[in-house]
Parts: C-alpha cells; structure tokens; sequence
C-alpha cells in the first residue's frame, strides 16, 4: 500500500511550519507563531534523524543578502506533553510520546519587519562513513513567510439582526451601525498572502451574563474568560484546561436587571477565539481565522430576545433534535471490558439478578478494533477488493468471544434491553497493526481500497492523511462528507443492523482531522471541514440507522455546529473524582443551552480506581435527573482489580452492599421518569426550552439564579440540585419564584428564597412546581 505511505518517510530534517496542528501545543518540527505579526521573531524548529551533528538556517529578506543561523539543540525532557493530555491514564502516556522533541533543533529569526516577505531553508550536516572530517549535507525547500498587521480594510463584517417573530423574517446587517458593536474594534489581520483573521468587539452591560460556545465544563457563565472553538480530544480535566470536545461558536448574552437578552452566532466552521471580558470588562472580543484571500468577509447572527426564543432562531439556521424513542431514557450500561458475549451476558444477568433494570447495553470492545466492521473470532472469506460482507459471510466458533451474536442480540432484545455497538472513524493501516496481520488481511484490503476509491480524507498534495491525533495513531481517516464515501463506509456495518437487528451506535473518536489545508470530498479544505467532522459522522451513522428501520440512535462526544439534529452526546472521557462531577454537571447546562438536548455523561467517571460509595452514589442520583443516564469504565489492560462501574463492583470493592440498594432505588426511579422525560423532550423540540437547563432560561431577570450556577431545571417541572462536594450533611438550593414541592418530604417550599435540607447519601435535593406535583407525585411516592 504504497500511495498510503510516502509522507512518512523520515528525511534528514524535517521542517513544517504548521507542524502537526495540534490546536494547543507546538511540535518540534514547526514554526511558531505560524503567522507572526509585524515586529515579532519567529521560533523555527526542525526534527532531525539522530545522526544530524549540525544544522544551519539559510534566513533572508527577500532581494537582500542571507543571513545564516545556527540551530541548537532541544531538551526533549523540556516540553510537560502528558500534562496536555489531562493527567495519567494511556492516552496521556500516548499523548507525550507523540510530542516528544527528540531530534529537535530550534533557532530564532530576525525580527520581521512589515511589507517585507522572507524566505528560509535548513541545511543538515551528518557525517558519512567515508573518515571523521567526511560529511553529507542535506537540505529542505524553501519556505516563505511575512509578517501580519491588523489593519481596518481587510475585508467585510456583517452583523445580521434576526427578527424573532414569525411574522418578520427580514434580515437587516449593517455593520457600521450596528448598536452592539465597539467602535472602531474591527480589525483584519494582514500579510502579503491575504487576510487570515478578523477581530471586533460588541458592547457588553455590566449586568448580562454570556452562557454557551458549545458544551463547557469550566463555567457556565464565561464572562470573564479567555476561550476558543475547536474540536478537541481532551483526555480528561476538560473543565481545568477550558477545552471541548463539543464547541460552538453560539453564545446567549442574558440580563439579570431583565432587559431582553440577545445571542450570536459567527457564521463559519473555522477556528474562533473570544475574549469574554476579560481583558475589557465591558467588551465581547471575536476572533476569527478566514480563508486567506485578499479581501475577506464574515457574518454574524445576532438574535433578539428571551434565551428560549434565541435558541430557536439558532435552531431555525443549523438544525435541531428529533424525537427519540423512550428507550433512550432508560438506564445505559457500559463497560470497556466487556469484550466477550460470556461478559456481556453475564452483566446483563446481574441486572436482572439484583432486580436492577436496564435498556441499554453499550458493547465496545466487541470487534478486532481495526476495521471495526467484523465481532472479533469470526470465521469468514477475505474480501482483498474490500467489498462489503454480508451476514452469511460468518461463521462464529463455538469457543469464541462471541459464539452467537445474533442470538445474544435477540435474547438481550427478549429482556427489554437495547443493543449499541461502538465505532471509530478510522481504518488502521500496516503502520498500527502487529506483526501478525498479514496483506491480504481484510483491514489491509479495506484500507487499500478505501484509498484507491476516494473514500479517505487526503493530504494537500493528495496522499492519504494519516491520523496525527495519539489514539490510533497513523491510521486513515474516512472521509465522510459525499453520499458516496458515507455510503461506501456504512455498507460494511449494514449487516449488523439489518441482519444482527442492532439498535444504534457509539460514535466514539470525531476528533482526529488535524491540519488547516486537509482536502474534504466536498470541496472543503481542513481549516474549514475539521469542525464539520463529527457532525458528518453521527449524522452517517443516523442516516445507515435511518436506511434499516431504525431510530437514528448515535452516541457521540465530539460535535459542532449543526450536531443538535444528530443524535445522543455524552460528556466524554473523565476521572472519577468530584472535581470532574462538577465539571461535568456545568458542561451538560451549556451544551443544553446550545441545543443539544440528549446528553448524559460517565456517571461518577469512567477513569483511574474504583470512585467510593459517596461519590458512586451521588453521581448516580444526579444523572438519574439529567436526559441520559448511563455508566462506563475505561479499559485497564486487563489488568486486576477490574475497574467496572457496576454497583454491584462499586459495592464491593468498597465492602458496602448498600449501594446496590441505592443504585436499584434510582434506577427504578428513573424507569418511572421515562414517560416525563420523553414529554419534555417533545416539548423542547417544539419550544426549544432546553431539557435540561440552566434556572436563568426560565428567570433570566432573577440575579439570584448566577450564584447557583450547578442547580437545573429537568423540563418544566422539576429543579434538580446536585450534591458535588464530599462530606455534605445539608445541602442549600435558590428556589426561583413559584412554589415548590420538596419532591422526598412533599413539603411546601416558597421561592425567591434559599432552602436548605438534609442530604444523606441517598438524596440528591429535587423540588417540584406545584402546580404539577399532582401529577408526578406518583413517580417519587412509589
């Protein structure tokens, strides 16, 4: 497969200015900043086999004389790369490795001065075995670079006010006028190629609040924050670091004093930056990277009204929810290790063993995880031209991991519980598989012919992009955004569907399309098609649902712009800590508040030891109130103890049986929600009133509400208060105007006030209006 492998090569020395586009760190073989500004240096870094004894930089001005630079050498023990990953755990040990320095050279420019273009090379000495004085040198092309100045003609901004009433849907955008917007703060930024960003700033009062930007697990209000919108895999401590699977670039501005609230949204797929009052209290700051022409343009939505009806207009341009069965509100099951059909049975018999109900089960592990199209152990022909299989290509050993899928699916069918089965975006290659995996494997032959019939997302210079991310290294990525690829991608699962009767799938892994000029089937280039990805892939997977007779029912972390119309997100990977339970209550409020309506997280976290009782079953009663709730472990090797989140494990490793107790308590508890919780989706759809939302959606002029950013509101009726701290024996809640009904005691609590209660372990803090609770008093009294 030789088209797939000839940017891998390892020169002499290696020097790309963009490096690997890690959106947050720098690789040793990159320029930094790419685009400087007039008045700056540039840091040049180059990656050298372990032979090099000498490199020099070739610098000049364009039309004048070169000047030479000498490199020097880089302490690959300098860069923290494991701390950028989120801390411990095999992704982050994966992470550093891929960002290590090892053979780096570094040098830094000349000063750039403005108007002036300059080009570079790089000349490498390594010895030859000819004698000690006998050298070979090596040299790269030429790269050109010059320097950037915000300048106030580059292009055209356009502020469009959307007319929220039905019966007005004119659209009116002057920028020069436009009340919001700072005076004299829009500003493009220049060099001799074209414009590459645009910078502006809007008016903020001292009494609104920004919520939004997609899901955020630092805060729910961000006024006051630096913060950007690029897909990322944050390997945990998302909420420490301020970075997402899941942005936006959508934002609510909401005023406590009462005036009407307003949102925007920068129309492009492209990287955004927003200084939220940060550096002036006063001012939103939007900064956007554009395509690089010689005159840019750009438009903003800005919508007008109560944060409900902005979020509709919002919905109105990029889609929202479908309805979704009932099922999806029932207990999800999950672990990384159950990679047998003996397991995942076994599981599912505990469930019912211990009276504890459940309607889904998520298996992952259940492929080879290279194609991920075939249960691992099955017995078939290889099709080398990497057509798809049919069902009765299979034959499963009696002795196997899964000596009966279908029959296992059908059993788990019989039982009420609903089968998900995992999937990644990527196609291995010879470069991530072992020794023993032969060419005239089925992975190999399905990445030949993924290449040689357009269906992976190219490089540049059209070579096949192979993933820079650290999970699944070096592995193709399928290129998701014609008919004919999403076709040609889905045909080898559609079996599973419609032959094995599966009933959605988890979209794992959106995050992988690094690099500004990678080449979309549709036309895009990576600076604008990298965001769109994980929206492509769940809305692949809903349509192949869709095809079969199915609920598009994916299961996705990653997302953008546009994901609300596809499917069910969770929170993604994070430890199991109560820092990460706080974070992960914020990020459901915000991605709730950007129009994403299923939404759960890995209740009390999928990653590192066992978490204690309190914390199990804290986690368990909040996500017993949120959209999805579901529990999932990481994979540890195999390795024991086992680290499965199952309150019967949780139980006993912490030698307390009374968690199953508890555990069964929330869960049939949340088997009577459902039929609430399937209402207010309903009602969300239709009204855009998120279903699980912030209280200032529905109080936006009730201040109170900003010091309780962690209580919610689950549909119209119920306002949920998790408890997230350790050790609490009372917990205090902002009940916002109205009565209330303390759903445990039925006792009567006025709003506008604070109240507090008692919190054993077992209670999580929930009131009810009481205009409702007549009617819901049966699905706590029971």
């Amino acid at each position: 497969m030789t088209s797939t492998t000839s940017h891998l090569s390892q020169p002499a020395v290696l020097h790309r200015p963009f490096g690997i586009e890690h959106p947050y760190a720098t690789s040793a073989d990159q320029r930094r900043p790419v685009r400087p500004e007039a008045g700056q240096a540039v840091h040049l870094g180059v990656v050298c086999r372990l032979d090099v004894s000498a490199v020099a930089c070739e610098w000049e001005r364009v039309g004048a004389p070169a000047t030479i630079l000498q490199l020097r050498t880089v302490d690959p023990d300098a860069t923290d790369a494991a701390a950028l990953a989120g801390g411990d755990g095999h992704l982050a040990g994966a992470q550093a490795a891929q960002l290590t320095s090892a053979g780096g050279w570094e040098v830094e420019s000349p000063t750039l001065e403005a108007g002036a273009r300059y080009r570079y090379r790089f000349v490498a000495q390594t010895p030859t075995a000819a004698g000690a004085d006998g050298t070979r040198s090596d040299t790269t092309p030429w790269f050109e670079v010059s320097a950037g100045v915000w300048v106030a003609d580059g292009g055209h901004l356009t502020l469009t006010d959307r007319a929220l009433t039905r019966s007005d849907e004119d659209e009116t955008g002057l920028v020069t006028d436009h009340p919001r917007l700072v005076p004299g703060s829009v500003r493009w930024l220049r060099d001799a190629d074209g414009v590459h960003r645009v910078r502006f700033a809007l008016r903020l009062e001292p009494t609104e609040h920004v919520v939004g930007f997609g899901e955020r697990f630092d805060a729910v209000d961000q006024r006051g924050r630096h913060l950007d919108a690029v897909v990322f895999e944050q390997y945990k401590s998302q909420g420490r670091h301020g970075r997402t699977y899941l942005p936006m670039p959508f934002a609510h501005v909401i005023d406590e004093s009462g005036e009407p609230g307003w949102g925007l949204h920068v129309r492009t797929a492209r990287r955004t930056w927003f200084d939220v009052g940060a550096s002036e209290p006063d001012q939103l700051v939007v900064e956007a990277a554009l395509e690089g022409a010689a005159s840019e343009a750009l438009d903003v939505a800005v919508y007008h009204g109560a944060a409900h009806e902005v979020l509709h207009a919002f919905g109105d341009e990029v889609g929202r929810a479908e309805l979704l069965p009932e099922w999806v509100f029932r207990l999800w099951a999950s672990g990384n290790e159950w990679n047998t059909q003996q397991i995942v049975m076994s599981r599912m018999d505990s469930h019912r063993d211990l009276a504890i109900p459940v309607g889904a089960v998520v298996i992952e592990a259940w492929s080879d995880e290279e194609g991920i199209t075939i249960f691992r152990d099955a017995q078939y022909e290889v099709n080398l031209d990497g057509a798809a299989h049919e069902a009765t290509d299979f034959t499963y050993p009696p002795d196997g991991a899964w000596p009966d899928p279908r029959a296992m699916i059908d059993e788990l069918h019989e039982r009420g519980i609903k089968v998900i089965l995992w999937q990644i975006p990527l196609q291995k290659t010879e470069f991530d598989l072992g020794p023993d995996v032969g060419p005239d494997s089925q992975v190999l032959a399905d990445a030949r012919a993924m290449v040689d019939g357009g269906h992976a997302v190219l490089e540049a210079d059209g070579s096949p992009y192979h993933n820079r991310g650290w999970w699944f290294p070096q592995a193709l990525l399928a290129d998701l955004t014609t008919p004919r690829s999403r076709d040609w991608w889905t045909a080898k699962r559609r079996y599973l569907v419609e032959d094995l009767d599966v009933d959605g799938f988890k979209t794992d892994g959106g995050e992988h399309a690094w690099g500004h000029d990678l080449r979309y089937g549709d036309g895009r280039r990576g600076d604008e098609g990298n965001n769109l990805y994980p929206v492509h892939y769940a809305r692949t997977f809903g349509d192949l649902l869709r095809s079969c007779g199915k609920a598009p029912v994916t299961f996705s972390r990653a997302g953008f712009t546009g994901s609300q119309a596809h499917g069910i997100f969770w929170a993604g990977d994070e430890d199991s800590t109560w820092e990460a339970f706080t974070h992960s209550v914020t990020a459901g409020i915000t991605a709730a508040a950007c129009g994403i309506v299923y939404w759960g997280w890995d209740l009390a976290g999928f990653s590192g030891p066992v978490p204690d009782s309190e914390l199990y079953l804290r986690a368990t009663a909040a996500a017993t109130f949120m959209p999805i709730m579901q529990y999932h472990s990481e994979f540890n090797h195999h390795r024991r103890p086992l680290r499965d989140r199952t309150p019967w494990f949780v139980a006993e490793t912490n030698g307390d049986p009374g968690v199953v107790d508890t555990f069964r308590r929330y869960a049939e508890l949340r088997e009577r929600l459902v039929p609430y919780l399937s209402e207010q989706a309903a009602a969300t759809v239709a009204t855009s009133r998120p279903l699980m939302r912030g209280l200032f959606f529905d109080h936006p002029g009730d201040a109170a509400v900003w010091d309780h950013p962690g209580q919610f509101l689950l549909g119209d009726d119920l306002l949920v208060n998790p408890v997230t701290s350790p050790g609490a024996v009372t917990w205090s809640t902002y009940l916002p105007a109205g009565t209330w009904v303390d759903v445990w005691t039925g006792a009567t609590h006025a709003g506008a006030q604070i109240t507090q209660r008692d919190v054993p372990r077992d209670v999580v803090p929930v009131y009810c209006r009481a205009e409702r609770w007549d009617a819901l008093r049966g699905v706590f009294e029971a």
